[in-house]
């Protein structure tokens, strides 16, 4: 459970990534820059980047921005339908995991939550929301791809309950953010 919270960062990066999307490196986002800290090709039509303030670590931040294509004819649909999948099967043993989708104009947003316990099970070490928006386009080289632009943010022990608490009754202001970014455009460089 816990090494799917984690970002694959720091696992065998380069001391500088590479902007295989060839989007901005830095990204502006409610008024804050975050920049481009890791990156990964993890398959040859999957790229992901993640983007951290200037001062944020990768193990341990509070915002971190990612962009990630999926190149082919893979349906938008499909892809949903996967990170779904996969936040039900967590759910099985974690009542935590919640999500939501909402679709307009052919794109998707898939708003969720999901935690991991400290080693003894007793208390929320981590907990994570996550606001995905998905959509399907052509990047300037021409491939259809699945673009996907997500803002994670996370709370860390004592401030995990906090976190919860602060959500319920501020959901909808991030959701609104996400939607109405304005996505990055994305030229996919091989």
């Amino acid at each position: 459970m816990f090494t799917l919270l984690i970002s694959l960062a720091g696992f065998g990066q380069q001391s500088k990534p590479i902007n295989y999307l060839g989007t901005k490196n830095t990204i502006m986002f409610d008024n804050v820059a975050y920049h481009l800290a890791w990156s990964a090709h993890p398959s040859g039509n999957y790229y992901k980047q993640e983007y951290l303030k200037q001062d944020d670590k990768i193990e341990k931040f509070k915002r971190l921005i990612i962009v990630e294509a999926l190149t082919g004819m893979t349906k938008i649909n499909d892809v949903v339908a996967a990170k779904v999948a996969d936040l039900k099967k967590m759910k099985e043993t974690n009542p935590i995991v919640n999500y939501e989708i909402f679709e307009k104009n052919g794109e998707v947003i898939l708003d969720f939550l999901v935690s991991a316990n400290t080693p003894d099970g007793k208390y929320l070490s981590i907990v994570e929301r996550n606001v995905y928006r998905y959509k399907s386009i052509t990047e300037k080289n021409g491939q259809n791809c699945v673009l996907l632009f997500a803002v994670s943010d996370r709370a860390y022990g004592k401030d995990a309950n906090n976190f919860i608490l602060k959500l319920k009754a501020h959901r909808v202001g991030l959701i609104n953010l996400v939607g109405k970014f304005q996505l990055p455009e994305i030229t996919i460089n091989k």
